[in-house]
């Protein structure tokens, strides 16, 4: 995977920065909805669909950090490293038994590695399903890593990075339907494809849409000219101390009543 540029336009507004900033902002909603809220409330169900912003964003900024970063060595040492950190976090806010979203973009940056490093066409589709699978066990299952392959292969053109995302809005789209419906049957509810459940489907998809938009049409390819050594440990950080926050407040919530 060679690095390329993305080709400049009008609308190019936001930095690097700037976007990983309302990226963090919009995955707090979507963690407040799940550790805070009650499940199925319309406040719930909007902080829900806004934080699904989130995920298609860091794709892409893996795909590019992965270009230009100085060390890749180190920089899937970190992720690996805050994939571990955030696990008890992840675990106490959400008490899910699957790994957290370090995890899922550690396996994102295994297979930029792949890409990367494996000449064999066999071997390198192998190694990439292999690693796409493994995701099912943490959080944004397949719908990452396809996404950062996808992109990966389609950098620096823009009417095929845009394809890539509409692909992973209509994959994430249905996963997040069966999701639901999953639910409603492991409650003992009928499955019924209501009003509601259409709605959350199209929503979750415009969300990673939108996600694509900010990258592609808004982002001019520089970061802050301030703070970059802040911002750069600020994302790193966020993650864990945010769930480690949130739980703490429910736990807070919890014992008041």
């Amino acid at each position: 995977m060679k690095a390329q540029t993305i080709s400049k336009t009008d609308y190019q507004v936001l930095n690097r920065d700037a976007i990983k900033y309302i990226a963090m902002f919009t995955m707090l909603l979507n963690h407040i909805a799940h550790v805070l809220l009650t499940r199925g409330t319309p406040l719930y169900l909007v902080f829900e669909e806004i934080g699904y912003f989130t995920a298609p964003v860091m794709c892409f900024f893996l795909v590019e950090g992965y270009q230009y970063t100085r060390s890749k060595v180190k920089y899937g040492g970190r992720l690996f490293f805050f994939a571990v950190l955030s696990q008890l976090p992840y675990r106490l806010a959400f008490h899910y038994s699957n790994l957290n979203m370090f995890f899922t973009l550690f396996c994102c940056f295994l297979i930029l590695v792949v890409l990367e490093r494996v000449d064999s066409d066999l071997l390198q589709s192998v190694l990439c399903i292999l690693l796409i699978c493994i995701t099912a066990f943490s959080d944004w299952a397949l719908a990452a890593p396809i996404l950062t392959f996808l992109l990966a292969k389609n950098w620096g053109e823009k009417g095929r990075m845009w394809a890539s995302y509409v692909g992973i809005a209509v994959l994430f789209a249905v996963l997040n339907l069966e999701s639901s419906m999953m639910q409603d049957r492991m409650n003992g509810q009928e499955v019924i494809l209501t009003v509601r459940a259409v709605c959350d489907t199209v929503c979750s998809g415009i969300a990673v849409l939108t996600a694509g938009a900010a990258v592609l049409v808004f982002y001019n390819g520089e970061r802050a000219k301030k703070g970059k050594n802040f911002s750069k440990w600020f994302f790193y950080f966020f993650y864990p101390v945010h769930l480690l926050i949130l739980y703490l407040i429910k736990t807070g919530l919890h014992n008041a009543n």
